[in-house]
């Protein structure tokens, strides 16, 4: 991981655990948010890096070590599509919750 990568990832975190703190359901959905993207990238950036490498086309004789390894990157994919459905889920929760109670705001959400 590179110290620039390594960067990002603590600001991502930083932010999300900031927004989770926070008071508005908003806030606490955005930092959920937050929180898988800098998951995502921090896998992403711990593994080899791809560049100047190829996807490997297995044969015989062939050097490894020259590709790729694709297994963190299908781990990300899955990761982003898991994702993908838990914000859409926290989405819906968020507007059924607008749509109830008419507020965000947690301190006035739990009396």
């Amino acid at each position: 991981m590179t110290f620039l990568t390594a960067i990002m990832v603590g600001v991502i975190f930083a932010s999300a655990t900031f927004l989770m703190l926070g008071r508005e359901l908003k806030g606490v959905c955005m930092g959920v948010f937050l929180l898988g993207h800098g998951a995502n990238l921090a896998i992403i950036s711990s593994s080899t890096s791809p560049l100047g490498r190829i996807a490997p086309v297995l044969g015989d004789g062939i050097d490894l070590g020259q590709y790729a390894d694709p297994l963190p990157q299908a781990l990300i994919l899955t990761a982003i599509v898991i994702g993908f459905a838990v914000q859409a889920f926290l989405l819906t929760l968020l507007v059924l919750t607008w749509r109830r109670a008419q507020t965000l705001e947690l301190s006035e959400l739990s009396s």
